[in-house]
C-alpha cells in the first residue's frame, strides 16, 4: 500500500535508496493525497533521489513556504480584523510557533479559538472586513450554531481563503468535554497579536480532532503532526508525558491522548513511555488500534483510497461519537434527503 510505503520513509528517509519507478510513483501519489508532500520533500532534501522527482520534491517545498506565509498573513489580517490577540490553532499555529509539525506542513483554513461570549462581536468585525458565509444551507447553518464547536466557515471574498472560528475543541454533543477555559487561559503568545495552545493542550487538541470528531480521513498527516509535537516538546521537557497526561485527564481525552501516542508509535516510532519507565502496557497497540491503522493506510498504489466499507464504518463512528442516537438518525436523514452521500 502506498500510505504504507509513505509511513515507512517518513519514519526512515534512507528507505527510499530500494525504490524503483514504481515504488517512487506509489511514495508521491500517497504523499500528495495525504497532503504530506511538502513534509516528505524536507525529509529527502539531502537524499539522493531521481532526477525526474527532484523537480516534483522542490515545487513541494516552495509551495509548503509559500502557503506558511499566506497562512500567518492570513493570521494577521484576522488579529488586525477582531482588534485583538488570536489563538491559532492546527497548521497555522504550528507555523506561527516555529514547530517542527510545521515545517513543509500545507496549510488549508485559518482556525482560531475564541471565548464564546465574543462570538457575535467577532462574526461582526469579521464580516465587515471582507469575510462571508460558506454555508447557504439554512439547516447546516443552524446545525453550526446550535450543536458544533465552532460557527459556520466563512471565506474572504477577496482572499479566498477561509477561516473557522472555534468557541471549543468538540461539538458540544460529544461525549468528552474539555476545558476550554484552560486552553485559553493557558495559552502561549508568539507575537504580540498572535498566540497558540499550551504543548499539552496542542498535543490534546491534535488528538481530539483526529480521534474523537472525525473520521480519521487524510489522518496520516494529524498523526505525523502529534509524533513532531510530542518529541519536540518531550525533548524539552523531561517531565512532558506526565503533564501531557494529566492534562489529557483533565479534558476528559486521556484514552483519546493514549490512543494518538500508541499509533504514533506504532506507525512513526514516537519514543512514547509511561511516566518514565520504558514503554508498558499503555502504550502497547491494542486490537482497536489496528482498525485505526488499517482506516490510516487505505491508500493504493495510486494514493486511491481503499476498503470502503472500514471507511463507511469510520464514518458512521465519527457522527456517532458526536450525536445521541435518536439525534444522529435525524441528521443522518436530513442530510440523506439533501443529497449527501458519504464517498
Amino acid at each position: 500500500m502506498s500510505a504504507a510505503l509513505l509511513v515507512s520513509v517518513l519514519r526512515d528517509p534512507d528507505v527510499v535508496s530500494a525504490l524503483d519507478e514504481a515504488g517512487w510513483n506509489a511514495l508521491i501519489a500517497a504523499a500528495r493525497a495525504e497532503r504530506l508532500i511538502g513534509t516528505l520533500a524536507l525529509a529527502l532534501d539531502e537524499r539522493c533521489v531521481p532526477e525526474s522527482v527532484r523537480p516534483i520534491l522542490a515545487d513541494a517545498r516552495l509551495d509548503a513556504a509559500r502557503e506558511a506565509r499566506q497562512a500567518l498573513w492570513e493570521a494577521d489580517r484576522a488579529a488586525e480584523a477582531l482588534g485583538e490577540p488570536v489563538l491559532l490553532l492546527k497548521g497555522t499555529a504550528y507555523a506561527a510557533a516555529g514547530l517542527k509539525a510545521g515545517e513543509g506542513r500545507f496549510i488549508g483554513d485559518l482556525d482560531i479559538l475564541l471565548p464564546q461570549k465574543e462570538l457575535s462581536q467577532a462574526e461582526d468585525r469579521l464580516i465587515a472586513a471582507g469575510w462571508e458565509w460558506v454555508k447557504e444551507d439554512a439547516y447546516d447553518d443552524a446545525y453550526y450554531r446550535q450543536w458544533m464547536h465552532e460557527l459556520p466557515p466563512m471565506i474572504h471574498r477577496e482572499r479566498d481563503r477561509m477561516i473557522d472560528v472555534h468557541h471549543t475543541i468538540l461539538p458540544l454533543t460529544a461525549r468528552p468535554t474539555p476545558d476550554v477555559e484552560v486552553m485559553l487561559a493557558d495559552a502561549v503568545p508568539v507575537t504580540d497579536r498572535l498566540s497558540v495552545l499550551a504543548p499539552e493542550d496542542m498535543i490534546c487538541h491534535s488528538a481530539a480532532h483526529l480521534f474523537a470528531d472525525g473520521d480519521l480521513a487524510g489522518g496520516l498527516r494529524n498523526l505525523w503532526d502529534i509524533h513532531c509535537l510530542y518529541c519536540e516538546f518531550r525533548e524539552r521537557r523531561p517531565d512532558f508525558d506526565l503533564a501531557l497526561l494529566e492534562r489529557a485527564a483533565e479534558h476528559q481525552l486521556y484514552a483519546v491522548v493514549l490512543r494518538a501516542l500508541r499509533l504514533a508509535h506504532g506507525l512513526f516510532g514516537s519514543p512514547v513511555r509511561q511516566l518514565g519507565a520504558p514503554i508498558q502496557a499503555d502504550y502497547c497497540l491494542r486490537w482497536s488500534d489496528r482498525l485505526f491503522i488499517a482506516r490510516l493506510l487505505a491508500r493504493d498504489g495510486w494514493g486511491r483510497e481503499t476498503r470502503k466499507l472500514l471507511r463507511f464504518a469510520f464514518y458512521v463512528r465519527s457522527h456517532w461519537l458526536r450525536m445521541p442516537p435518536l439525534m444522529l438518525a435525524r441528521h443522518l436523514l436530513t442530510k440523506w434527503r439533501k443529497g449527501h452521500r458519504p464517498v
